[in-house]
């Protein structure tokens, strides 16, 4: 009587699955098949720049989430946490789910809306994975079988309508933009070696963010532009010219292994999102601890991007390449190529630190893990560096890294990057502030 009261009392807007098919039950295979997928996407699909790349990770982490959430007892949805999103759809109460199967709709559903403009062959992996998990883990009832799979769906589709409100729908179509005006003044971004006269996506900062708490974060000042060489300017600039002619082959492993580029790579934010399925496989953690981990690395960084590209283009700061070349060393080239938008603020730092800050929470402040992301890629002949796979302490020490790589490559001042990390480090605490649990 007891237990019939207290099921009684329990509200339908928070229906639990019996405990035998909890999300905690299922393997993370679900969500780690689907992630690798992602990034897949990302590298081989046209217009996946790191920012639009973020955006796509940020609303597949939470769809994955809110699939299997419902089957999560101490876990609270973000419907109602994150901007614009209000309300989700509700699995049917006292019904049995597979939630390996919502997970499973979901992520092809979201993939295929993210991913519109994608190749057939890309279309045809998605359509083979769902596939290929839904025999493996269906259940005998075939009822559970297609609720859960339209449950999945339904979130997906919820998801995605409501990703289409926030300025960067559809945004690998515009990422040059050609009616944007290259402002000119000391000190502004220039085009670089590349020959990109518009940089990439320059309204990208106005898009909304995903945790109102990072919409109010104060915009950090730069420094101010001189080019006397007394100034802090100038000293980090000279900093930069300075210690790329006299890198050690460490040095160079670091900044290679660090740059991503889109196309070649998953993109910068698809390496920070490798990490936390790294961390997933290396703990063994189960479907409900993945889709958690996935969904808060998810909009770590898509938050961090738009952020730090609105600090970009409010500031419009040149790189090294464009002050060194006309203060200090006309035929200066960096040992990487500076990308095609402003410096300040470092994308790598802010994002990386927003995601140790993440992943620390989850997973602990001294989480050793190895970092294979980009192991097998072929010899970058053109600067004698292999990839070798690298080994960190924890989190902290990665984003440190990564954020120091870009130093080294010649494409950021240590302002870019000291700052970077600090405002990431901010963005991921407030998204580790949201109400995760109830």
């Amino acid at each position: 009587m007891g237990l019939l009261l207290f099921q009684a009392c329990k509200s339908s807007k928070e229906p639990v699955s019996p405990q035998p098919n909890a999300v905690e039950k299922f393997d993370a295979e679900v969500a780690l098949k689907w992630s690798d997928l992602h990034l897949k996407l990302i590298q081989t699909s046209a217009g996946f720049t790191p920012p639009v790349a973020a955006r796509t990770i940020g609303y597949a982490g939470v769809a994955l989430y809110e699939a299997v959430v419902p089957g999560m007892p101490n876990n609270r949805s973000l419907a109602g946490q994150l901007q614009g999103l209000s309300q989700l759809p509700q699995p049917e109460s006292d019904k049995i789910y597979n939630w390996a199967l919502s997970a499973n709709a979901t992520q092809a559903a979201i993939l295929r809306n993210l991913f519109a403009n994608t190749s057939a062959v890309n279309k045809t992996r998605i359509d083979s994975l769902e596939k290929a998990l839904l025999t493996q883990y269906k259940d005998s009832d075939e009822a559970v079988n297609e609720r859960s799979t339209v449950f999945g769906r339904s979130i997906a589709q919820a998801i995605f309508e409501w990703s289409k409100s926030d300025g960067g729908h559809e945004g690998y179509n515009r990422n040059f933009p050609a009616d944007f005006k290259v402002p000119v003044f000391p000190g502004a971004w220039q085009p670089t070696e590349n020959g990109r006269q518009i940089p990439l996506q320059p309204y990208w900062g106005n898009n909304r963010l995903f945790v109102s708490a990072n919409s109010t974060l104060p915009m950090p000042q730069p420094l101010e532009v001189s080019t006397d060489v007394k100034s802090q300017y100038f000293a980090q600039y000279l900093e930069v010219y300075t210690k790329n002619k006299v890198l050690t082959q460490a040095e160079k492993e670091i900044s290679i292994w660090w740059a991503d580029d889109p196309g070649e790579t998953f993109t910068p934010p698809g390496h920070s999102y490798n990490l936390a399925r790294i961390a997933i496989k290396t703990a063994n953690a189960n479907l409900a601890k993945a889709a958690e981990t996935l969904a808060r690395a998810g909009i770590t960084v898509a938050d961090a991007f738009t952020l730090c590209w609105k600090c970009k283009y409010k500031f419009f700061n040149e790189r090294p390449y464009t002050f060194v070349r006309r203060a200090i060393d006309p035929a200066w080239v960096p040992f990487w190529p500076a990308p095609p938008f402003p410096g300040y603020t470092s994308g790598h730092a802010t994002q990386s630190a927003a995601t140790a800050t993440v992943l620390a929470d989850l997973y602990g402040d001294s989480f050793a893990f190895i970092d294979d992301s980009h192991v097998g890629r072929p010899r970058d002949t053109q600067r004698g560096v292999d990839f070798k796979a690298r080994s960190f302490p924890s989190f902290w020490e990665a984003a440190e890294e990564s954020a120091r790589s870009r130093f080294l490559g010649g494409i950021h001042t240590r302002q870019d990057n000291e700052t970077g990390l600090i405002e990431g480090r901010k963005i991921g605490r407030n998204i580790n502030a949201l109400g995760w649990r109830k």
